[in-house]
């Protein structure tokens, strides 16, 4: 039995359609989850509905009884997230799950000095948790999803050019649904446990990269420019951004600038048994002429 926590967000959903492809029978699927209704789908599938969530340790542990193998994806609640997260592995030990597939996160430091450790702490005390269980486990140290890359530079890119205080700095973003894709491949394939992979694309780019390709795709002349971080932030401030998606931002606009999602190691496409989605061909896609 494979238990998916998260399973009517993005990426927990995405997992469970890439196990059933991969021959997981629907009743040996469970799915974590707090909406029902957002879970219809799920069930008309034949997928096996708990409810719960990270706060509710009882219901954890209800959830994963029976449990082979737990797809453990991050919680979405920053704030909360160290505690809830220290939960769900203090349940899975207590109910006998001998494995953990967990969802971490992309760094270049570890000592608290990184622009977006508010975000890196709790995952790396979770990991430090799984792995002071005894459970078997697989680390994904995810990149930031190449998803993201339109949130973060804006819906008027094509008028206003990249405006992004991220310097010159790379990451080797990849797309959320294959990072989904690759942990049903790990779930469903011999040989991962005590590993850690990083979950990245094959190449490392940077903002001045993501102008030039939205510009080829587009036809238009887009501009990147990297303000400093007081720039950016009264900018923002004074379109109306709330105060936490500008630090939220800013964070992670420092963070690329530092390196923090920079690496020479790339085991996704490894994971998908071919080549992973480039940030070129996303972009190109979403900005064609």
């Amino acid at each position: 039995m494979i238990l998916v926590t998260g399973a009517t967000g993005h990426f927990g959903k995405a997992a469970i359609q890439f196990l059933l492809k991969n021959g997981v029978k629907p009743e040996n699927i469970k799915a974590l989850i707090r909406d029902e209704e957002k879970a219809a789908t799920l069930k008309e599938q034949g997928i096996t509905l708990v409810k719960g969530d990270y706060s509710d340790y009882d219901a954890l542990l209800k959830a994963f009884a029976g449990v082979d193998k737990l797809l453990f994806v991050s919680g979405s609640e920053i704030d909360k997230r160290g505690p809830q997260q220290l939960a769900v592995v203090k349940a899975a030990k207590e109910a006998g799950v001998p494995y953990i597939l967990y969802t971490s996160f992309e760094r270049a430091t570890e000592d608290g000095s990184s622009a977006v450790a508010f975000v890196a702490g709790s995952h790396l005390e979770t990991e430090n948790a799984i792995k002071a269980s005894g459970l078997a486990y697989t680390i994904f140290r995810n990149n930031l999803y190449t998803d993201f890359i339109p949130m973060f530079i804006g819906e008027k890119v094509l008028e206003t050019g990249v405006y992004w205080p991220s310097g010159n700095g790379r990451l080797a973003a990849a797309l959320r649904e294959e990072m989904a894709e690759a942990a049903a491949n790990v779930l469903t394939s011999e040989g991962h446990e005590g590993k850690e992979y990083f979950i990245s694309g094959d190449e490392n780019v940077s903002f001045s990269d993501v102008a030039s390709i939205i510009g080829k795709a587009s036809g238009k002349e887009i501009a990147f420019y990297t303000p400093s971080q007081e720039e950016y932030k009264a900018t923002l401030a004074g379109a109306g951004v709330p105060a936490e998606y500008i630090n939220l931002f800013a964070g992670f606009a420092e963070a690329i600038r530092a390196g923090e999602f920079e690496t020479k190691q790339h085991d996704l496409s490894k994971l998908l048994g071919r080549k992973a989605t480039t940030v070129e061909t996303f972009l190109k896609k979403q900005y064609a002429s």
